[in-house]
């Protein structure tokens, strides 16, 4: 069946789970098994929290320099099994060859580098006078990762916990369950002390559950759609631990009236057809000038019909399958809504892309004269649709922009930077990123509103596994 993962993580060693639940993942290219794991219970979340409880003690009070050099041996053997775990996205939630092979494993390497380089100079003690304020871990972490960026998702959380000296469990998606297997093999392999890091498979409503819920977790951190991201807090607000949520987006590309058209709808489109839309951050609402709409139809219609779909082991693909059944059937109902409501469908529409009749692929899809109130410009569809939302003037750009419940990333393209800061200074999201600058992964990564809360990446994650403590009269004056 290929991948078999039916034991946890707990404590330093591979166990059973307490009640045996096989689960066969999917491949969604081609719809047959690509392996099976575990599903664990309630019991197995107590054993993984109680071996997190018991490392707490030792790792908490290891120095910096000791939880770098950590990091430093997880990077060496995380680049020694890169092509592993680029095989393993690819295989689980299919992603394309070229994109698990380079920015869906490369972004475990990148936090992994980010969070050394910080180690380097980050300061956990300052002194106020007589005083010391000293930040210190937060305790056992619960960490619930996604399926659509599998590894970003994990370094993530599991980089700034370490770094920070907390211990953790971590239950990824389990639709997504083998690269995790594979990076707790990484971690094992590194020296990782037991009951630092621990894994356990599950579905959200029972192992999520009971981690969020847990008396002795600490923290939780939670990535995935806003409706689970409410129930997480909801669940861990009885014992009043930290909840640090990323949740879901629906980001606006603003054309501004002199940008390069071009290349601001042909990048904008492209980053929507990457990892087949599932990305919280895809810039799904392209807002472009009235008098220039039929300009921007053709060219994106241009850019989505360049895509190639379908077998995500091909060199040659750049738009693989949705990752289930059920989120293919959600996109094609979403489609299906934007024709029913009014919107223009460009390019794309219902059904598989043609020549291909298995898997979970969907057409990549471009809508126009589309309104904010319409479902497809409200709602997060996850997968390759674009909507083109026409604007009168600058202001009507940013009110449409902000009329979302979400705020986590805008894009901003115009030929006078001094223009694309200033509106960038009055959209509401967490990232604003200008005529599509590269990312940083030393950068906070988080979102307003219903987006979440707390940040991820660099700096910023890591303090949100710390605690401040003052110390007050350490010091004689």
């Amino acid at each position: 069946m290929g991948y078999d993962y039916r034991k946890f993580y707990i404590d330093g060693h591979w166990v059973a789970p307490l009640e045996p639940r096989n689960y066969t993942v999917i491949n969604p290219a081609s719809e047959s098994p690509a392996g099976v794991i575990s599903l664990g219970c309630e019991r197995d979340v107590d054993r993984a929290v109680a071996a997190a409880c018991s490392a707490f003690e030792h790792f908490s009070q290891t120095s910096p320099q000791q939880r770098r050099e950590l990091l430093e041996r997880i990077l060496a053997i995380y680049q020694r099994r890169h092509l592993e775990i680029a095989d393993a996205i690819r295989e689980e939630m299919g992603a394309p060859a070229r994109l698990a092979k380079g920015p869906q494993t490369g972004a475990g390497s990148g936090h992994l580098t980010a969070m050394i380089e910080l180690l380097k100079t980050f300061a956990f003690e300052e002194r106020r006078g007589s005083s010391r304020v000293v930040l210190e871990p937060i305790g056992v972490c619960a960490l619930i990762t996604p399926w659509n960026w599998p590894m970003n998702q994990v370094a993530a959380k599991v980089v700034p916990a370490l770094a920070a000296g907390c211990t953790m469990v971590l239950k990824p998606s389990e639709f997504s369950p083998f690269s995790a297997a594979i990076w707790t093999e990484v971690l094992d392999e590194a020296g990782v002390p037991a009951g630092v890091f621990n894994l356990v498979n599950g579905t959200g409503a029972q192992v999520g559950a009971a981690l969020a819920g847990h008396p002795d977790v600490e923290m939780v951190s939670f990535t995935g759609s806003t409706r689970a991201g409410t129930e997480v807090a909801r669940v861990a607000a009885a014992t009043v631990k930290r909840v640090h949520q990323e949740l879901g987006g629906k980001s606006p590309s603003i054309l501004l009236d002199d940008a390069d058209l071009e290349r601001a709808v042909t990048a904008s489109v492209l980053g929507v057809m990457q990892n087949t839309g599932q990305s919280c951050n895809a810039p799904t609402r392209l807002l472009v000038p009235a008098d220039r709409l039929a300009e921007v139809e053709a060219l994106a219609k241009e850019a989505a019909q360049s895509v190639r779909v379908g077998d995500p082991a091909s060199a040659e693909t750049a738009v693989g399958p949705v990752v289930s059944k059920i989120q293919f059937d959600r996109i094609e109902s979403y489609i299906s809504r934007g024709i029913a409501e009014g919107a223009t469908l460009v390019t794309g529409g219902e059904g598989r892309p043609e020549g291909l009749s298995k898997g979970y692929f969907v057409r990549p899809t471009v809508f126009s004269g589309v309104h904010n109130d319409m479902t497809i410009a409200r709602e997060e569809i996850f997968g390759p649709v674009v909507a083109i939302l026409p604007y009168r003037d600058e202001e009507e750009a940013i009110r449409i922009a902000n009329d979302t419940p979400y705020g986590l990333q805008a894009y901003i393209w115009s030929g006078d930077l001094a223009r694309a800061n200033r509106v960038g200074r009055r959209i509401r999201a967490g990232r604003v990123t200008i005529n599509g600058a590269a990312g940083d992964m030393s950068l906070p990564f988080g979102g307003f509103k219903r987006s979440g809360n707390g940040r991820e990446w660099g700096e910023y994650g890591l303090r949100d596994f710390l605690e401040v403590k003052a110390v007050i009269g350490s010091d004689t004056p």
